[in-house]
């Protein structure tokens, strides 16, 4: 994914900092606990299609 698109996303739900885990291939909010997935390389930035993450998910860790 390309650098400077990670630089301007943001969580639609809270406007907050996006993390990539390339790896797993979403997007995680932390402040909301939200995973967004990445298809093909294009971020879906929808809440409807967001993960709720658990408080322990590793997703969330630094």
């Amino acid at each position: 994914m390309d650098a400077r698109l990670l630089e301007i996303l943001a969580c639609p739900v809270c406007k907050g900092t996006l993390i990539h885990r390339r790896e797993e291939g979403v997007l995680v909010c932390r402040m909301d606990r939200l995973a967004y997935p990445i298809r093909d390389g294009v971020p879906v930035m929808l809440e409807e299609e967001a993960r709720q993450l658990g408080a322990d998910d590793p997703l969330l860790e630094h």
